[in-house]
């Protein structure tokens, strides 16, 4: 499953999960989901969760409707290693919505 989106682990929770499983399966479609852990160059970290499509255009509609970053394994996860991080370039900034998906109130502290 080539094809992988990353959310931000906080907007895969609560309402967020039942809308992205409401529109993977009003579509039909499928994905597996993985986590990946972000290190940005000012040493923060954050937990993604991977949604992945066998499918390019699957995982098209499912960025262009949900939002997200596609992620490429063999690019991002340092040299395609199964536990490596994905270093992410610039400074982090938390991502607290994101198309029609928000972090729940009790996770935004």
């Amino acid at each position: 499953m080539p094809h992988q989106v990353a959310l931000p682990d906080d907007l895969c929770t609560d309402r967020n999960h039942t809308l992205i499983t409401r529109f993977l399966g009003e579509r039909g479609m499928s994905c597996r989901m993985r986590a990946v852990i972000a290190v940005w160059e000012d040493g923060r970290q954050e937990q993604l969760r991977l949604h992945c499509f066998a499918d390019r255009e699957a995982a098209a509609a499912f960025l262009d409707h949900l939002g997200g970053i596609m992620f490429d394994p063999k690019r991002d996860r340092e040299n395609g290693r199964a536990r490596g991080v994905w270093r992410r370039q610039g400074s982090y900034e938390r991502i607290l919505e994101l198309g029609p998906l928000s972090v729940p109130e009790g996770l935004r502290s």
